[in-house]
């Protein structure tokens, strides 16, 4: 079912004249246009980023050309009227309402998931997925930003010195401004250790040994001074 265009549509494509939507598939649209003689067309175009893509846009460019009528070979699809495999390629069919178009072109862009047996592997989402705008010829690389002349280079360049010498200049005055206003300090005065002298040791004097007290005689023992065995006299004692 035809829908009608949408911002960034080409409004023409070729000898075509783009009138409205087709179809809206993963790698590409499908648009209904007419041609000089009145005839309508089917014209597939890829995304911007399927174009921008080599492998997405050589199975585009395959899918076209072996659709293209050769000695010998019996057409499966409608037959391709005009086409462009540049950088954003898009090709023509003649338009037959109910009947597949210029759509088969855009199915082999898409690769499907990987069949291990039984079980399906992860499916394969290519990178260029998000980027939904239409391919259009002649916008697919930005312009070359202009070079600089040589005169306005040197100018930049000057600049940028008389700047560089200017801060290093400004570095300076603040480093001789703070040594200015950093007060002198006075040196202090050496320390001088003094050597303290050892302690003389102190003479010891001899003690005098203490003399023997005498001894008390004892009833029944022998006087002090006499001999042992010797008794005293009674009358001595007198």
């Amino acid at each position: 079912m035809a829908s009608p265009l949408q911002y960034g549509d080409p409004p023409r494509l070729g000898p075509f004249v783009i009138q409205a939507r087709l179809h809206s598939m993963p790698a590409g649209f499908v648009y209904l246009g007419q041609a000089d003689d009145g005839r309508a067309v089917s014209i597939a175009l890829l995304t911007r980023g399927a174009a921008l893509d080599g492998a997405a846009r050589d199975r585009f460019v395959t899918a076209v050309r072996e659709s293209s009528p050769r000695r010998g070979t019996v057409l499966t699809g409608p037959a391709v009227l005009e086409s462009d495999l540049g950088e954003a390629p898009w090709a023509a069919t003649p338009y037959l309402p109910g009947r597949p178009g210029a759509e088969r072109y855009l199915e082999p862009v898409m690769v499907g998931g990987i069949l291990l047996g039984e079980v399906h592997g992860p499916d394969y989402v290519p990178y260029w997925l998000t980027d939904r705008a239409p391919a259009l010829p002649g916008a697919g690389r930005a312009p070359r930003p202009a070079t600089e002349t040589r005169r306005r280079v040197l100018l930049a360049l000057g600049v940028l010195l008389a700047l560089l010498l200017m801060g290093v200049v400004i570095a300076i005055l603040l480093f001789r401004g703070l040594d200015e206003t950093e007060p002198l300090r006075r040196p202090l005065p050496p320390t001088v250790f003094e050597p303290t002298p050892p302690p003389t040791p102190e003479s010891q004097q001899p003690q005098p040994e203490p003399s023997p007290s005498p001894s008390q005689s004892t009833p029944g023992g022998t006087s002090p001074g006499l001999p042992p065995g010797e008794e005293s006299d009674p009358g001595d004692e007198i």
